[in-house]
């Protein structure tokens, strides 16, 4: 009889003890990281009172490096999913466009989500009103204006495209471009890698005032049917290599300079006039993201189109590009090989940083911005990281 009792009081210590610690975990847990875990929302997702929490306080030191008008800072679309809006995302190889391609047809809070099928690589993303689509973007539309078609290919299909689709002339739709870039040498690293392992994206088709580029205007750069198992050095050493600025390349107009034939506009002019249309067309889409900065590209995304995402976006930094040894010779070499890239990032950042603290100066209550501006909250880029150094 007293070993019963024993028993029952070992396993009552015991019982107490798992209990204890798995409360102290859970409080320990909303301390380090509150706002992570959300018991009283469904799944454990952020919900809207939350998300205050994940969304880096601006920095009070950041030093605006150009000048831009509240025109181009201001992004508030009042976006009718309902009526003829259409999203056109411009999806750059290797910027974590994936990632985003997804978020787009799997997390935005619709009253219609997209209907995503398992082993099918498009999901249909219908109006709430009928059957036509509010997104054109590789994971809903499929590559429709070709493989990663670039501004010049998108901004000349799309609308045809969607007409022959919807079998119906409209010439009242409203089309909101949407991109991401990331950092130029990072990108570039992230590209010779994919190619490395066997990826081509010949199926490219490049069209530009109507046509396709000849063989002598666009030559390969390997012998072939693809270029794997390239070392760094044959990667930069193809002048051809469309992997050199191709963040300027796809963002600006190239019917400036006449396409890919680089004899009707003098080198140096072909590049300032490059630069040049990317910029402007980057500042007048209606939203551009950064890789290296999801939370506040989730945030300006959210803000500019009045949608919700379900789940926090996540910053990852180990990807494909890092985990490169690289002496700094040969990082240089890849700055000089992307020089227009490396000036539309520096650009494209500073517009990032100054949309951000302009949004969200203006979305904040005067008690919100009195706390944010007596630097209450730590600066952080990223909320995941504070995490962790917490921890």
């Amino acid at each position: 009889h007293k070993n019963t009792e024993n028993m029952v009081e070992r396993s009552s210590k015991f019982l107490l003890i798992v209990v204890g610690s798995v409360c102290f975990m859970l409080i320990l847990y909303q301390y380090v990281a509150p706002g992570v875990i959300n018991l009283g929302s469904p799944h454990g997702y952020f919900t809207e009172e939350d998300e205050g929490d994940i969304f880096p306080t601006p920095d009070p030191h950041y030093v605006k490096k150009y000048y831009f008008p509240v025109r181009d800072l201001e992004r508030t679309i009042d976006f009718q999913i309902k009526g003829e809006d259409v999203i056109v995302f411009l999806h750059i190889q290797k910027t974590g466009g994936t990632t985003f391609g997804r978020h787009l047809v799997q997390n935005v809070r619709l009253e219609v989500p997209c209907d995503c099928r398992p082993g099918q690589k498009k999901c249909t993303c219908y109006r709430p009103n009928r059957k036509e689509t509010w997104l054109f973007s590789r994971f809903s539309t499929g590559w429709s204006c070709g493989l990663h078609a670039d501004w010049t290919e998108l901004t000349n299909c799309v609308p045809g495209v969607l007409n022959k689709k919807e079998s119906k002339q409209k010439n009242q739709r409203k089309f909101y471009y949407i991109t991401l870039l990331r950092d130029p040498v990072s990108r570039y690293l992230s590209e010779w890698r994919h190619v490395q392992r066997g990826a081509t994206w010949k199926t490219s088709l490049h069209m530009c005032d109507g046509r396709t580029p000849t063989p002598e205007e666009l030559p390969s750069c390997y012998e072939g049917s693809d270029w794997s198992g390239c070392t760094l050095q044959q990667f930069m050493d193809c002048p051809y290599n469309l992997a050199n600025n191709r963040q300027v390349r796809m963002l600006a107009d190239l019917s400036l300079v006449g396409c890919y034939n680089m004899s009707t506009v003098p080198e140096k002019k072909r590049a300032q006039l490059l630069l040049e249309s990317a910029k402007k067309n980057l500042r007048d889409m209606a939203f551009f993201g950064l890789t290296e900065y999801q939370r506040k590209t989730q945030f300006l995304f959210e803000r500019t189109f009045r949608l919700r995402f379900i789940r926090p976006f996540m910053q990852y930094n180990s990807t494909r590009a890092a985990g490169v040894d690289l002496d700094n010779a040969t990082v240089q070499r890849i700055e000089e090989l992307n020089e227009l890239d490396m000036e539309l990032y520096d650009y494209a950042k500073d517009l990032f940083q100054q949309r951000y603290q302009y949004t969200r100066h203006s979305t904040l209550t005067l008690e919100d911005r009195e706390t944010e501006e007596a630097g209450s909250r730590l600066p952080t880029e990223d909320y995941m990281n504070q995490i962790i150094n917490r921890w």
